[in-house]
């Protein structure tokens, strides 16, 4: 069994509330970063199964719906979030994509983009981004693809225009701290409405 005093002391903060949405601010973050981490051991512990052929099915099945009500209360994403995020990101696409397939295919290199480097970039991309799924790692698919595009105008020998890669790795630098420092302003805005 997954850290039982962990689930009692879950069991024991719920009910001394009543709900979830009813736990002061103050500890909501412990009582969800507990269940996000019993959670995370019921997985790990079907996953390799360690001491999982010495439970009875009735106890697995418990588990498993346990774990998913746990799930339920920590892995969501409200609504607004989802539309708020999706309008973004269609907005800044019908915005900027003309400029961001221009950049990426005709100003990286020295030479016009060819079908066998953009296969290459787009095949490389995609393993890349598979593996950084694989091992849970955030990364920006623009940024690979424009590597993987440069890689390829570097090994074609055309040459990069240094311009340009010195504008993307620019862009890339400050992009991290660019959109705490709006996020957090916008926040802060928001929060005191």
């Amino acid at each position: 069994m997954p850290c039982p005093e962990l689930v009692g002391k879950i069991d024991a903060q719920v009910n001394a509330y009543g709900t979830l949405r009813k736990i002061p601010t103050a500890a909501v973050y412990n009582v969800r970063n507990d269940m996000y981490l019993v959670s995370e051991a019921i997985r790990v512990m079907f996953k390799t199964g360690t001491g999982v052929p010495s439970l009875d099915q009735a106890t697995k099945e418990s588990l498993t719906a346990y774990k998913g009500e746990l799930d339920d209360a920590t892995k969501y994403i409200p609504l607004w979030v989802k539309v708020s995020v999706a309008i973004a990101l269609g907005l800044g696409t019908m915005i900027g994509w003309k400029r961001i397939v221009v950049t990426v295919g005709e100003k990286i290199g020295k030479s016009h983009l060819t079908y066998a480097q953009g296969a290459s970039a787009e095949l490389v991309a995609m393993g890349t981004i598979a593996g950084a799924d694989m091992f849970g790692m955030p990364v920006s698919t623009t940024q690979v693809l424009s590597s993987g595009v440069a890689g390829t105008m570097a090994a074609n020998g055309s040459g990069l225009q240094m311009a340009t890669v010195r504008n993307l790795l620019m862009a890339w630098v400050l992009t991290l701290p660019m959109a705490v420092l709006l996020s957090g302003s916008l926040y802060w805005i928001l929060s005191h409405i």
